[in-house]
């Protein structure tokens, strides 16, 4: 059942362990490269499934993950949600979470970290103007590693950090204002704010598992469609935390080349 079909993920009670169980047979499922992964994105797209769709589910299980990380009663965590999201889709991905969290009635602040004002895909940048008007959301661009790490201040109070700066198809080495972004994850999650990563912490290869300097160290990431051979390799597994695998939609018939 994909996430924007499943009742259950509304459920007030919703912890990682229900996810897990629910997106169980997903887990199970043989590996894919970033590449191959790209590739089935854009045969799905062939296949009729637009990239719009695609971005909704994803984000939508974000939002999920998020709200079983936060926690309910007395033991939920409180601070705003603080979304990274970077110029491409994988920031798409973070901006779709940040509307579902905002409509449950969860605080985001939404950095778009990027010399831009506006994300650079089409679907991301479709998802920035969607949150126009919502009262529990506060958007940010921030264009340089200073205006970043501004949000060091305090980041000891937020709920949780959503990683959404980089996804697949990061090469070479991080350049600001994503560095300064990955900071605020390292600093977030040494001061016990939970951390949760989109797709992969940033910037962990998804085929070989090599990790970026500096790279993110996630509590728990989501990723889509099947499991990842990087997140499998033991640096990564170690960066990603505990992963969860979500369906989005691509038709097992995309993955054949």
């Amino acid at each position: 059942m994909l996430p924007t079909q499943d009742p259950r993920l509304q459920r007030p009670d919703l912890d990682l362990d229900m996810l897990a169980t629910w997106w169980e047979a997903r887990s199970a499922l043989a590996p894919i490269s970033s590449e191959a992964m790209r590739g089935a994105d854009v045969r799905a797209q062939r296949l009729g499934v637009s990239g719009d769709a695609l971005m909704e589910e994803a984000g939508t299980a974000v939002a999920a993950v998020a709200r079983a990380m936060l926690g309910t009663g007395e033991g939920r965590r409180g601070g705003p949600v603080l979304v990274l999201v970077g110029p491409g889709n994988n920031g798409g991905d973070g901006l779709v979470a940040a509307r579902h969290l905002a409509h449950d009635g969860v605080r985001s602040v939404v950095v778009l970290a990027s010399s831009d004002e506006r994300p650079a895909t089409p679907d991301a940048n479709t998802n920035w103007d969607r949150l126009d008007g919502l009262e529990a959301i506060e958007r940010i661009h921030a264009a340089t590693s200073r205006e970043v790490r501004l949000l060091l201040n305090g980041i000891e109070r937020a709920g949780l950090v959503i990683d959404a700066l980089l996804g697949t198809g990061v090469r070479g080495a991080l350049r600001d204002p994503i560095v300064a972004g990955v900071e605020v994850c390292l600093r977030a999650h040494a001061s016990g704010v939970p951390v949760l990563a989109v797709d992969t912490p940033t910037s962990v290869d998804l085929s070989s598992g090599a990790p970026s300097d500096p790279v993110v160290q996630a509590d728990v990431t989501v990723t889509f469609h099947r499991p990842k051979t990087g997140l499998l390799q033991r640096d990564a597994a170690r960066l990603a935390g505990r992963v969860l695998v979500a369906p989005i939609g691509i038709p097992f018939d995309a993955d054949r080349a």
